[in-house]
């Protein structure tokens, strides 16, 4: 009897569930369709790859492309950049939209917090031609500000954009000025799930705005942290290709060479499309390790995604 009104009650939510699950439908077809469907195409790294013959009659060479690309020496140092350039990002460009959350959430003013949140959301909706643009115009070596401003107090102007070091410290901020201002909207929505009692008792036991950071706030949002931290840690062998091809040029294309543009300059304009499919999936393959095993530490903490 009680199994018979269980599956009644779970018929009842079904169907009151019906709509939510109808809007739900476009989604699932979305990653079907373009994330899970295409998996198909990694057979390519496996075969030598043309298009007369197609995608399940072309020859079968087994790990021959695998091979012929840990074989190369430019392999090694495309690897290198992808990993050196994403770390940073991810690393270094981390804290930054938790640190600005945390900022707004502390503004009493809702003029000036409007204001602030329009100014640093904008960038994220720039594509990165105008972001790259921007770059050029301030550190350009003719005709930018920073030369103008330089030759005016009689310096000789730097290379900013053709200098290593300079070039990476750039690319970076780039990433991090865009990006921080949308991201931080998933902290600042994680502190509304905080309770305001915690932060009225601990202003009446004495306590200031930064230790209530400390041991509210940032206790409060530390599941969503750790939760975007496993999942950029997903990402931590895609750099992105519109960033470095905006950016790059010559002089600094020993550290800009990565993965996506190995990708494009060998698969699309050399038409290899074989040893790039065996290159992506090395990328998915590490990407998947890393996530899995990040994910492991973190439920060592009961902070696990799954």
């Amino acid at each position: 009897m009680k199994a018979i009104d269980r599956r009644g009650v779970d018929m009842k939510r079904l169907r009151e569930n019906i709509p939510l699950l109808l809007m739900f439908i476009p989604v699932i077809l979305f990653y079907l369709i373009f994330k899970y469907v295409p998996m198909a195409g990694l057979i390519i790294a496996f075969k030598d790859y043309n298009f007369f013959d197609g995608l399940f009659h072309s020859p079968w060479v087994g790990f021959e492309h695998f091979q012929k690309l840990f074989n190369d020496a430019n392999t090694l140092k495309i690897i290198r950049n992808t990993l050196l350039l994403s770390s940073l990002n991810i690393f270094v460009g981390f804290p930054f939209p938790i640190l600005l959350a945390i900022l707004l959430n502390e503004v009493r003013k809702m003029w000036f917090k409007k204001i602030v949140q329009t100014l640093v959301y904008l960038p994220y909706f720039y594509s990165w031609i105008i972001v790259g643009g921007i770059v050029f115009s301030i550190f350009g070596i003719e005709g930018s500000w920073l030369s103008h401003l330089m030759t005016l107090f009689k310096m000789e102007p730097f290379p900013f954009l053709y200098n290593i070091k300079s070039w990476i410290t750039i690319f970076v901020s780039a990433g991090i000025w865009k990006d921080m201002g949308f991201s931080a909207i998933i902290y600042l929505a994680a502190m509304t799930t905080i309770d305001p009692s915690l932060y009225e008792s601990a202003s009446m036991d004495g306590a200031n705005k930064w230790k209530q950071i400390i041991h509210i706030t940032i206790p409060g949002i530390a599941p969503t942290i750790i939760l975007v931290f496993i999942l950029s840690m997903g990402r931590v062998m895609e750099v992105g290709f519109d960033p470095i091809y905006v950016l790059k040029n010559a002089a600094v294309n020993d550290v800009s060479d990565v993965i996506s543009t190995y990708i494009y300059r060998v698969g699309l304009q050399g038409a290899q499309f074989s040893l790039t499919t065996a290159m992506g999936m090395f990328e998915s393959v590490v990407a998947l390790i890393l996530l899995l095993s990040v994910n492991w530490i973190a439920r060592r903490f009961q902070q696990g995604l799954f």
